[in-house]
């Protein structure tokens, strides 16, 4: 099985291969992974793929996967006021 057949992130089809790629382009931490592969941003909001990522980035450097980072949390681009979602009494 070949890197290319090995996917790290289900929502964005992102292979080992990717990552490698973007280890060689420079791309050696978490969050600048996460912004140039679009790890994490899919349905499952990396639920599995981070932790994924962050293992294989440890690996391929040669790293403790505390030393490669986590990427940071971003809030909705649109937030939602709660008052939408209680009921009105007539």
């Amino acid at each position: 099985m070949s890197d290319k057949d090995i996917i790290i992130c289900r929502c964005e089809d992102v292979t080992l291969y990717d990552i490698k790629e973007a280890v060689r382009k420079g791309f050696k931490d978490m969050e600048s992974l996460k912004r140039y592969l679009q790890i994490g941003t899919g349905p499952c909001q990396g639920k599995t793929c981070i932790p994924l990522t962050e293992k294989t980035l440890a690996k391929i450097l040669n790293e403790k996967v505390d030393n490669v980072g986590h990427p940071t949390s971003r809030a909705p681009e649109n937030p939602v006021p709660f008052g939408i979602f209680t009921v009105k009494k007539k």
